[in-house]
Parts: C-alpha cells; structure tokens; sequence
C-alpha cells in the first residue's frame, strides 16, 4: 500500500468515529506547553476536557466542558472572582469541534484544540511530500508511521483533484481545520496509523502566523494520542448549584 493510500484510506475510516477518549501534549503560541486529557462525541457533540498548563506554575489545572453550545469551566486555574464561590462558570454560546468560524471557547482554550482532533487527523492527505517512516510502537499499538508536509495551496490542489466527492468534502473540512490553526503556510504533520487502517497518533508543528493577532510568541507542536474510540463517552453538565453563568463570555480563565 503507498503511503497516499495508506493515509486517504485511514481518513475514509475518521468518518466512522463517533465516539474519542484521546491526549494532547505539546505547546501551543503564547500559552506554551499543555497536557490534556479528553473525550468526545459526535451525536450529540460534546466534549469534556482536563487540563494542566505547564508552564504556568503551582497548579494550573482546567476542567472544560461543552454540552448543547454552553461552555463550563471549574478548577483552579480559574480566577476565583468568576467563580463568585462556586466550583464552575458557565458561558454561552460557545462551540467546540466544528468550523473555524464557528468554534468559540471565550478564550478559555488555545484555537488550536477548538477544532476537532478527528477531522485534524486527516490534514496529511493533502501533502505533496508524503512518505513512511517505518513502523513504532504507540501507546502499546503497533502502526506505520508516516509524515509530511501541508500548506493552505496544497490542500487546495488535492481537493481539486480528489476523484470522489466524499474525498473533496474531507479535504474541504480539512483546509477549514487548517485555516484555524493559525500557523504559517507550512504544516509539518506525522501520522500513526494502526492496524485496522485508523489514526492512533498525530502530531502538527509549525511557526505561527505573526500577520494573525494573538499566535505569536513560539512555536506550535502537538502530538494528539487516541486512546479509546466509539466507546460510550458521557458529558454532564456541573449541579446547577455550583455552577454561576457568565452570559457576556469571558476572556480566557
């Protein structure tokens, strides 16, 4: 199987998951480095997420949830004044794992997690340098890891040549993931695929796109782990009790 097989049949796969527990580690511009923890699903979409920012100091932790387009945000990285006494806020409306335009976490998480890591998963068949590294162990899973580059131009080309209309739809959803990434034209992406033909592991790289207000200050480069997928994944909104509502949104935690 060639490496563009390889990699177009694993994104064909990204459409049957409805349902991912996955991590990120990494750095993201300006917030620097991250550790996550989450799950998703698609019907409903809905995410929880758990987060440590490195490099903030003491404890920066963040437990981050989207259920029916409201944000709730408790831990204690949070600023005790949102708070009011309570263990959450909640905002609204706020979209997590859609379109570029559409994703808004009040600033509460980097652009570069809104998107969804499924569809993110896919970016690679749009390089024009693609190849196979070798095979790696991942997370106990043997897969094939391969690696490549991708810009806004390149993406735009394969989707222009896609051969079916299923492949165009995924390389469009694909430029959208892209797009908000906000990063310069060039996406370094390594993808590790498993042996039933479906993304295990991703990671993206690039500079950031001074000419973008708010991704300066260091490099992106995360690597998303997919842990679990289309296991029963459950997101509950926080006891109203202990929950106070932001209705103007926030500016980050």
């Amino acid at each position: 199987m060639t490496p563009a097989t390889a990699v177009a049949k694993a994104a064909a796969n990204s459409e049957d998951i409805r349902s991912l527990h996955y991590r990120i580690t990494g750095t993201v511009p300006e917030k620097g480095r991250l550790e996550a923890e989450a799950s998703m699903s698609t019907d409903p979409l809905a995410m929880s997420m758990k987060i440590t920012a490195a490099d903030r100091g003491g404890d920066s932790r963040l437990e981050v949830r989207f259920v029916d387009e409201v944000m709730y945000v408790g831990g204690s990285a949070v600023d005790s004044e949102k708070l009011g006494g309570k263990g959450w806020f909640q905002a609204d409306p706020a979209v997590w794992g859609r379109s570029a335009v559409d994703n808004n976490s009040h600033g509460v998480l980097p652009r570069q997690i809104e998107g969804n890591p499924v569809a993110q998963s896919t970016l690679l068949t749009g390089s024009e340098d693609l190849r196979m590294i070798g095979t790696e162990t991942v997370d106990g899973t043997r897969t094939t890891h391969y690696k490549g580059t991708v810009s806004s131009g390149g993406l735009l080309a394969a989707r222009k040549s896609a051969v079916d209309e299923a492949s165009r739809e995924r390389l469009i959803e694909s430029l959208d993931q892209f797009m908000g990434l906000g990063v310069s034209d060039t996406l370094t992406v390594d993808l590790w695929i498993d042996g039933d033909d479906h993304a295990k592991q991703f990671r993206m790289r690039a500079e950031p796109d001074d000419k973008q207000a708010g991704t300066g200050d260091g490099p992106l480069d995360l690597t998303f782990t997919f842990l679990d997928i289309n296991q029963p994944v459950s997101v509950k909104t926080p006891p109203s009790e202990d929950t106070t509502a932001l209705t103007n949104g926030t500016q980050g935690s």
